[in-house]
């Protein structure tokens, strides 16, 4: 990146503070962590601390915020949104697949919807019977198993692996490592030994999904495990075999959902929550990190802390009276030698 910041403010639309001298714009970082040559941005006042101290050439903030006097401020709207839109257009980009079959590629005949609009890396690998849509890339060491079918513009990045029936919709993202279409994890105990329940479904995927590296979505023992259109899923999450997620859902990284559990539209699971099997969450939940969610939490209810979750309200109580448990644990030993001394001075 190397953009002055005249032609940065004409990007952005905005005008420069009067008496701005012009400088060259080189990277982007954190206020924190910015040099010289930097661009930054401020939204909110627990970054106070760090925008007085910063030595980025160029801060993005709202309008009316006080400046160190060695950082140009350029006033726009919505902070965070604008860096964004510097980012998009001058940051790092993964290099997208050049179109065509790596010669090392081994690819079954008649899967391409359209074979001049595909990508395939080396050493990929895509099973007879996969239907392939237009503009997909399929990275280097993946494996798309028989019958897949996987929409229009979706990208598998490298060692990515979706197993046999499985249905990715349009624009589906699976970063490296996740795996999609792995058996469920069903056992049955039977005379005295673990005997494994055949895992015959699918894993459907809908639009938009994009799902974070090594994760994995189980399929299901019958019918299908599902996600929902617009849902985004973190690094390193588990989703077992049947389970349902909805629209737009977010789930972050060591988020494990067991078997059967139905997820509505719109909820947000932060990082190691834990949602038993067979559990409802409706819509527009949110459970905070590391809740453990072992009972149906009802649709529009707020957020939920803790293990098991229960509504935040009532979390934070318990916590607050943990606190104060030495205290009274003093108190009451306190109270039994007044006791004892009383007791001793009448007898």
């Amino acid at each position: 990146m190397n953009i002055s910041l005249m032609e940065l403010a004409k990007l952005l639309a905005v005008a420069l503070p009067a008496g701005t001298i012009d400088a060259m714009i080189t990277g982007f970082a954190s206020l924190r962590e910015a040099r010289r040559g930097d661009l930054s941005f401020f939204s909110g006042d627990r970054h106070r601390q760090s925008l007085a101290g910063t030595q980025a050439t160029a801060v993005l903030v709202p309008e009316g915020t006080p400046m160190p006097g060695n950082v140009t401020a350029i006033v726009v709207a919505d902070p965070s949104a604008m860096f964004d839109t510097v980012v998009d257009k001058y940051g790092f980009h993964a290099t997208p697949e050049h179109t065509g079959i790596h010669p090392s590629a081994v690819v079954a005949e008649g899967v391409f919807a359209d074979p001049s609009r595909v990508a395939v890396g080396a050493n990929a690998v895509v099973e007879e019977g996969a239907l392939i849509g237009p503009d997909v890339e399929i990275g280097a060491g993946c494996y798309v198993g028989r019958s897949v079918h996987i929409g229009a513009g979706s990208k598998l990045f490298a060692n990515v692996s979706v197993h046999e029936g499985c249905i990715l919709g349009e624009r589906v993202i699976l970063h490296s490592g996740c795996v999609i279409g792995a058996d469920g994890f069903g056992y049955e105990f039977v005379d005295g030994q673990h005997r494994k329940v055949r895992q015959s479904g699918i894993v459907q995927i809908d639009n938009d999904v994009e799902i974070g590296a090594n994760s994995a979505v189980d399929r299901a023992r019958f019918g299908r495990t599902w996600i929902g259109e617009g849902t985004k899923i973190d690094n390193l999450v588990q989703v077992g075999h049947n389970v349902v997620i909805g629209k737009h859902c977010i789930l972050i990284s060591g988020t494990a959902i067991a078997g059967s559990a139905q997820i509505g539209d719109y909820v947000v699971l932060a990082a190691q929550v834990g949602v038993a099997g067979h559990v409802t969450i409706g819509s527009q939940c949110t459970v905070a990190a590391r809740g453990g969610v072992t009972k149906d939490l009802p649709a529009g209810s707020g957020i939920y802390m803790g293990f098991p979750a229960v509504p935040v309200a009532e979390e934070r109580r318990r916590l607050a009276g943990s606190r104060r448990l030495p205290e009274l644990l003093n108190r009451v030993k306190k109270l039994e030698r007044d006791a004892a001394s009383a007791k001793d001075s009448v007898d």
